[in-house]
């Protein structure tokens, strides 16, 4: 009978007019024909690359910026033209892609172990000497003449500094071909703690990505849900109302086209042929604890050491939480992880990071002649708090 009524669910789904024509154009990963509102940084970008197309290597570029301001987005748009551009004038160039975080790239040899294999050469994810991969590595990209543009998202997530110093030096070692650099980062202050000469070659060009406005937002949504949806799918407000929930926290387009997504995902699900505003909250009410969950996992590693010494005070039922207790608890956890643990100074300004996040409530209070610290409260619901703990759980042990 079970079996019966879920072939039933089926066919009424499949027989049913879906309300999305191309659901891809409402994921962040969808790359569309146009960029709305990143024509400057589109052309700041493309005026540093430009010199591929006369076989020159162009300077390396760091690009900051908060989740879904476009900086993605943009790198694979002006990759994707240039390449076009230099396959029509015969020109070599290739660029590659890579999430340094969702491919856990926290080694050099799983670095150019990943990009070998983009290349055709099967390398085996262990067990060749760091050294051979390498080398392997130099000698396959110099055997190609061509130049090639990497681009490395979420580079922040990369501990080891020997995988940046070992991406700095690697131009000193090829004769026929050039290797140029592009890291993405969320974190403003990511370069702050590296070694100068790795900072400096890294970061030869800066660009800095603002979030966008309501409007903007407006905009984007627009743009992907004449793609994306059947023409009067959408409600009289609706993207309106998901870009200004979005512009409130922090301009993030992701956020704006997530919600946008799962208000019509759910409309779909209950049967309805319009989306309206009801279906937006209860979508920002699915979203809020996978928001969380999202924010957590797309910090740099070091603030996610910090909020999980956070997590680890509270879950010993420690009601009064100071700036002291988290960090001598940070201090451990790095020791464990093999990682150089930051000042003081400096984690505390990861705490006002994730206070202003809103994942946590850091109220200063005064302790007279001993100075002031900080009272540190958790701001997330019970389920959050477990997901979050699991998320941390997985990144970093």
């Amino acid at each position: 009978m079970a079996q019966k009524t879920l072939q039933d669910l089926f066919d009424n789904f499949l027989n049913k007019q879906s309300i999305f024509i191309n659901k891809e154009a409402l994921q962040a990963a969808y790359t569309p024909e146009t960029v709305p509102h990143r024509e400057n940084e589109i052309k700041q970008l493309a005026s540093i690359l430009v010199t591929v197309l006369r076989g020159e290597k162009p300077s390396n570029v760091f690009i900051y910026g908060k989740t879904g301001t476009g900086k993605t987005l943009v790198c694979k748009y002006v990759a994707q033209e240039l390449e076009a551009r230099a396959q029509r004038d015969n020109k070599h160039l290739k660029t590659f892609y890579l999430n340094c975080k969702m491919e856990k790239v926290n080694t050099s040899y799983r670095l150019f172990a990943h990009f070998l294999n983009e290349l055709g050469e099967e390398i085996p994810a262990t067990g060749l000497p760091t050294d051979q991969v390498y080398k392997t590595f130099l000698n396959t990209v110099d055997s190609k003449k061509s130049i090639y543009l990497l681009i490395l998202d979420e580079i922040d997530s990369i501990t080891d500094t020997n995988i940046l110093y070992d991406l700095t030096r690697i131009n000193t070692q090829l004769k026929n071909s050039r290797i140029s650099i592009i890291g993405i980062s969320n974190n403003l202050s990511f370069t702050d703690d590296l070694d100068p000469r790795v900072k400096s070659s890294l970061s030869e060009e800066e660009l800095v990505f603002a979030p966008y406005n309501a409007v903007q937002l407006q905009d984007i949504l627009t743009q992907r849900a004449a793609v994306a949806l059947v023409p009067g799918a959408l409600s009289s407000g609706t993207i309106e109302k998901c870009a200004a929930l979005a512009a409130q926290e922090h301009g993030d387009a992701r956020r704006a086209l997530d919600l946008l997504r799962v208000a019509c995902e759910i409309a779909e699900r209950e049967g309805q042929e319009k989306v309206t505003l009801d279906y937006v909250d209860k979508a920002q009410k699915k979203l809020d604890v996978d928001r969380i969950v999202e924010v957590v996992k797309t910090q740099p590693r070091q603030s996610q050491v910090v909020l999980y010494s956070i997590i680890y005070l509270k879950e010993l039922n420690k009601q009064d939480i100071a700036t002291g207790d988290v960090y001598e608890v940070y201090k451990n956890i790095c020791r464990q992880l093999n990682l150089t643990p930051l000042t003081q100074r400096r984690v505390s300004d990861l705490v006002s990071e994730l206070d202003m996040l809103g994942l946590i409530n850091a109220t200063v209070i005064s302790k007279g002649r001993y100075g002031r610290t900080r009272k540190i409260k958790l701001e997330i619901s019970p389920t959050a708090f477990e997901k979050s703990k699991e998320v941390l759980k997985r990144e970093l042990l």
